[in-house]
């Protein structure tokens, strides 16, 4: 058992619901005369949160057997009022707005003028269950990825070159990765350059980028014009790579992906839930660099 992981992710967890009840009171509007009901119960909303987050760092691959086989056995100490597990699942939606709010808040990376976009599948069953999957029936759809097809969402991220998550969009499997719509939500706090594949060749993309700030740079294709890049711009275009090794680690340390959620919510919790997750992973993907811009605002590179 890792206690001091489960240590850190609590404190985290308990200053910012500290922050977050604290507004919520100051904006919360109520009738002075009016009696509301409020039960204490027996978990905190920290002691929630910690828990659905580290079960996506504990490599078991079920919730139930990750509480009642393992929480509730080796954690008594730190979580001396467990709930049952029925109870807890139940219960657990509670803590579904302050953990998107903690995942855009405290758990994304800040842009250093160096930027990676990519997307990656979550399959939400097998491709040849699509027709009787009836959990994200009539939300998710089907796609097609360089490993062929698959029934459920993209995950599109940016990412900085220290392997921090900027942002993240979650749309339909059949969406495309330029399509406007979700680049636009991606890149609203990104600036300097932003490194693509070639799944994002777009010159239309390009310009509409370049009007907000951005310097958008991508693979091309054999028969296509070499663009005109510094060589600063060449040695992190052959770097792009740095977030597949990202997509890796949210699929299997952290797992985005499970094929067997019983309801949409749990399946919106358990991604929120690894993607702050990933925040909490002490090593990540890296350049080891330290971008510098000249006073023409090109791009150099410093070790």
């Amino acid at each position: 058992m890792n206690e001091d992981k489960i240590i850190e992710i609590f404190v985290q967890i308990d200053d910012f619901i500290q922050l977050f009840d604290s507004e919520i009171k100051q904006l919360r509007l109520e009738a002075p005369d009016k009696a509301i009901r409020n039960r204490k119960s027996a978990l905190s909303d920290s002691e929630y949160m910690t828990i659905i987050i580290y079960f996506q760092l504990s490599k078991i691959n079920d919730f139930k057997s990750f509480y009642t086989l393992y929480l509730s056995k080796y954690c008594k100490d730190l979580f001396p009022n467990l709930i049952s597990y029925e109870r807890f699942v139940q219960s657990s939606a509670k803590v579904m707005v302050p953990l998107m709010v903690f995942l855009k808040t405290n758990a994304l990376g800040s842009c250093r003028g160096i930027s990676f976009i990519d997307s990656t599948t979550v399959k939400v069953c097998h491709i040849k269950g699509e027709k009787q999957h009836k959990v994200m029936k009539g939300i998710a759809s089907k796609g097609k990825s360089t490993m062929g097809w698959f029934f459920g969402f993209k995950l599109h991220l940016i990412i900085n070159d220290k392997g921090e998550l900027l942002s993240f969009y979650l749309a339909k499997a059949n969406v495309d990765d330029r399509d406007w719509e979700v680049i636009s939500k991606l890149t609203e706090n990104i600036f300097g350059k932003l490194f693509g594949d070639r799944g994002y060749i777009s010159q239309k993309l390009a310009n509409y980028l370049w009007n907000d700030g951005i310097d958008f740079v991508y693979k091309l294709r054999k028969n296509m014009k070499q663009q005109n890049l510094s060589d600063a711009d060449k040695i992190i275009l052959r770097k792009r790579a740095l977030i597949e090794p990202v997509n890796d680690e949210l699929k299997n340390i952290c797992s985005i992906e499970h094929s067997r959620r019983r309801s949409s919510k749990g399946f919106i919790i358990n991604l929120v839930a690894a993607l702050a997750a990933y925040h909490f992973l002490p090593k990540k993907p890296s350049l080891n660099i330290k971008p510098v811009y000249d006073n023409s605002k090109q791009l150099l590179i410093a070790a």
